[in-house]
Order: C-alpha cells, then sequence, then structure tokens
C-alpha cells in the first residue's frame, strides 16, 4: 500500500533539516524493513513536506516503529526542525492524507 503524509518544517530550519534528513541511521533503515516499510520518500514546497510511503500495512507499521529506540533516537534528532504532521483536513495528527485520483487506478478500473 501507499500512502501520503504531509508535515510541516519549522520556520527557518529548512537547511537544517535538508543536512539532517540527507540519510537516516541505519538502524531506523533496518526498523524500517522489519515494521515492512519498503520505501519513504519526502518532496518539499516551501515550509511543506510531502511524504510518500511504500509499505505492507500503514498502522502495523507504525505501531512497530513508533515505540522502538531507532525511532527515538531518530525522532530526538529530526523533531527538532519538524513543526509537526498535518491530518486530510489539516488537522494536527499523523495521518494518511486522502487520496483523491490516481492514473494507474484509472487505468485499471479501480
Amino acid at each position: 500500500m501507499r500512502v501520503a503524509l504531509h508535515s510541516m518544517v519549522r520556520p527557518g530550519a529548512v537547511d537544517e533539516y535538508r543536512v539532517h534528513h540527507a540519510a537516516i541511521p541505519d538502524d531506523l533503515v533496518a526498523l524500517f524493513e522489519r515494521a515492512g516499510i519498503h520505501d519513504w520518500s519526502i518532496w518539499r514546497s516551501g515550509d511543506r513536506l510531502f511524504h510518500l510511503v511504500d509499505c505492507d500495512d500503514f498502522d502495523a507499521a507504525i505501531r512497530v516503529v513508533d515505540s522502538d529506540p531507532a525511532n527515538e533516537a531518530w525522532q530526538s534528532v529530526i523533531g527538532r526542525y519538524v513543526a509537526g504532521f498535518l491530518g486530510p483536513d489539516g488537522e494536527d495528527a499523523f495521518a494518511p492524507l486522502e487520496p483523491i485520483w490516481s492514473l494507474g487506478a484509472q487505468r485499471s478500473g479501480a
């Protein structure tokens, strides 16, 4: 499955975010693999970040990742630069965005 997430960089922290997110720690990469996360990419527009996560099951993956020490260590670093996540209605939430349209789905008739 693929899900999209939306987060924001703290004002003035884009350059630091880029530097610290150029690569994630190896133990976090291994954690993502154990959690069934196959790919996670991030794009930026201004202070807005858009994430695309390819995983087996997003909710199950986040349950595995959330309390793991590798994630806690990473959040203590990268969290200094992230203002927060927004859900599909713009509310403060770590929740997937609402899918609206996909060319692949349209082509397959799904």
